[in-house]
């Protein structure tokens, strides 16, 4: 009796096991499709993947309008907080293009060219006034809206490149300086290489040599030297950190960027660009530099930008983001016209040089 009735007991068991591996099966059948089924709505790979576990789709893609950010640099060596790096950032995830404008730090934005102070540059407004004041003043020199900023340290981009494995670089010149009042030495070789935190900060922060030698007249000597190689180095940062290695601890590491990061955005204003981001194509991004003429005044150098050149270029920066051409017509006016082919989905990004495109004569 007692092992009849153990014999049942073991084939329910069986039965109850098999019963119940075959609800398992189902289950993951009906959620590996519906998830592979929400990855392929949403582009499908990585991108899809990110969108199906942020709960986006691309409905979402559609409503999301480009971002303007303001990026300022913060040497914290000096008791002034100056901002080293002044650049605006726009990013559109429909057209998969992205936009870097450098400010010079000495640009002039007082009122007095006789009586100019060192106060009367661009890279003290932060220190007075903040990055709303800062972010204020840009708006003022490139006609922009920009509703966001991020203020970074040293300590922040020598832990975000140590984060991602360090970055390699070419670096264009080799470059010895040393300033004791900043604690700063900078000591880098000519050539393509693997930067650590310290020496990416060493790089950023370059101008000129200890003999006064800086780069080539070619490339764009002292602070224009510095600004092109900041934004080729941004390149190569989001190139990096945007690989496969790194993609998959990307909230990781936005949240440290967040929690060290002086920034009006927040998370959920972030989050819903980041599955776009993941296809982007580091061709796709265009960089230049507001225009000007070096000046003297008071004695002091300072940088006098060109209102009408500097509006050509943020027209040009935003037309390259927004994937729009400007063409003539029969009649000889100039219309806007949004090119298809530079208008891309995030699910099938095309390729495009980092340039932007001129007015057909």
């Amino acid at each position: 009796m007692r092992r009849d009735k153990k014999s049942k007991e073991k084939k329910k068991k069986k039965k109850f096991g098999k019963f119940l591996l075959v609800v398992i099966v189902i289950l993951i059948t009906c959620l590996g499709g519906y998830l592979g089924y929400s990855i392929s709505k949403n582009g499908g790979g990585l991108q899809g993947v990110l969108a199906t576990v942020l709960g986006q789709d691309m409905e979402d893609l559609e409503n999301l309008d480009t971002i303007h950010i303001l990026v300022l640099g913060i040497s914290e060596d000096l008791d002034s907080r100056l901002t080293d790096t002044i650049m605006v950032c726009s990013y559109n995830p429909k057209t998969q293009r992205t936009a870097m404008l450098s400010i010079p730090r000495d640009t002039f934005i007082g009122k007095s060219k006789s009586k100019a102070t060192g106060y009367d540059k661009i890279n003290a407004v932060y220190a007075s006034k903040g990055p709303e004041g800062t972010v204020k003043v840009v708006e003022e020199i490139t006609g922009m809206t920009i509703p966001y900023y991020a203020v970074i340290n040293n300590q922040v981009v020598i832990d975000l490149v140590n984060d991602i494995g360090g970055v390699y670089f070419d670096v264009p010149i080799k470059m010895n300086y040393d300033d004791k009042t900043q604690n700063l030495h900078i000591h880098l070789e000519k050539g393509y290489q693997k930067l650590d935190g310290d020496h990416a900060e060493q790089l950023l922060r370059f101008r000129h040599n200890n003999n006064g030698s800086s780069y080539s007249a070619e490339y764009g000597d002292n602070d224009f030297g510095r600004m092109k190689t900041q934004r080729e180095f941004m390149m190569a940062v989001a190139k990096q950190a945007l690989s496969l290695k790194n993609i998959t601890h990307i909230k990781t590491i936005m949240t440290t960027i967040f929690q060290n990061v002086e920034t009006n955005l927040t998370l959920d204003d972030i989050f819903p660009y980041v599955p776009w981001a993941v296809s982007f194509d580091t061709a796709n991004i265009s960089s230049n530099q507001v225009v000007g003429t070096p000046q003297e005044y008071n004695k002091l150098s300072f940088f006098s930008h060109d209102e009408e050149k500097t509006a050509e270029i943020v027209k040009e920066m935003t037309n390259y983001v927004e994937g729009i051409e400007e063409v003539q017509t029969p009649e000889g006016e100039t219309e806007n016209v949004t090119n298809s082919e530079n208008t891309t989905k995030a699910t099938n990004t095309s390729k495009t040089t980092n340039t932007t495109k001129k007015s057909k004569k």
